[in-house]
């Protein structure tokens, strides 16, 4: 198993610089990663730092609250698009999640789905403030509303991703979407553990670190 084609490498903090994202690209470049994923101010450097390449941009909406309306996430989206974004993370309505609103979450991943159409959706349903029984509504709401891919974590909340949460969003999606694990992805090993739980994506900003560890664990 090779883990670079599994990572989004990841630079959302609000203090990056130009540089940074600059940086980011290189590292996704050299280590054939999916995607990066940034915030949407610099997608329109990253798509011409990765020119060539490939490479995808990914970006976020919503982020890393959800607490702004379906509209708002959406025109966010739409804007991403048009400026050139592969890939659209979104935030859940976490609110709605908690108050075992699931008609409101899967309207709100509806209405972003409709401005990203033809592009990946992901929808974050931030694992670490749900129970299981709130994680597999808010997993199958986000598949009913037209989610590529359910996402674990923003990476901005109290935690991240679980080996358990994986394989509870592995049953609920039952092969109708795929899962992206983001946040606590620290080592080759856990890596490869989130991909047999059922993750097809890795959310991480220790990309480069992920694929040389890999590469020590193998001898190279």
């Amino acid at each position: 198993m090779k883990l670079a084609p599994y990572i989004d490498h990841t630079l959302l903090k609000a203090t990056a610089t130009r540089a940074e994202i600059v940086q980011l690209c290189a590292e996704a470049r050299q280590n054939a990663f999916y995607a990066i994923c940034i915030n949407p101010v610099y997608i329109p450097l990253a798509k011409a730092e990765l020119s060539g390449s490939d490479v995808k941009v990914a970006t976020v909406c919503g982020f890393p609250l959800g607490a702004v309306s379906s509209e708002q996430k959406a025109a966010e989206a739409r804007l991403s698009v048009q400026a050139g974004a592969d890939e659209v993370d979104m935030v859940i309505h976490i609110g709605a999640a908690l108050d075992g609103d699931w008609a409101a979450v899967e309207a709100d991943v509806r209405v972003v789905r409709g401005a990203t159409e033809g592009t990946v959706l992901k929808v974050i349903i931030e694992t670490c403030y749900l129970n299981d029984e709130q994680k597999r509504a808010a997993t199958e709401a986000s598949v009913r509303g037209g989610a590529d891919f359910v996402k674990t974590s923003t990476g901005f909340g109290t935690g991240g991703a679980t080996l358990d949460d994986v394989r509870l969003m592995r049953e609920v999606i039952a092969g109708r979407a795929q899962i992206k694990a983001a946040g606590g992805v620290r080592t080759a090993d856990d890596a490869k553990a989130m991909i047999e739980a059922g993750a097809t994506r890795l959310g991480t900003s220790g990309g480069v670190a992920l694929v040389a560890g890999e590469r020590m664990g193998e001898g190279y």
